[in-house]
């Protein structure tokens, strides 16, 4: 997924989530507060983890897709975006897994 589309989604969460709850599906989840879209996103990763079991790779992609996206209206409910993401994981790019929580201990 390159940065353009998760941007782009971004931003069409944060319009969606303005709408009218009957109209919006982001809206509704927004109304309904944190704790539904925490449920969808453990939800989505539960089909995702049975999806990877089936062994069907498209499906596998199509539940990961619904993840991101959940994982997505969550970081707006929060006020943050993909982009707060991506800045986290390119800090971390050149960093060894092992050095880096190696480094939260000390």
């Amino acid at each position: 997924m390159n940065e353009a589309l998760l941007k782009e989604l971004s931003d069409v969460i944060e319009v969606r989530k303005q709408a009218a709850p009957q109209s919006s599906y982001v809206s509704q989840l927004m109304h309904k507060g944190e704790d539904a879209i925490l449920k969808k996103v453990i939800e989505e990763a539960g089909e995702v983890l049975m999806a990877s079991k089936d062994g069907e790779k498209l499906h596998l992609v199509k539940e990961v897709a619904d993840v991101w996206f959940h994982t997505l209206v969550l970081l707006s409910y929060h006020g943050l975006r993909a982009d707060d993401v991506l800045m986290e994981l390119q800090r971390r790019q050149n960093i060894s897994g092992i050095d880096e929580k190696a480094s939260r201990t000390q």
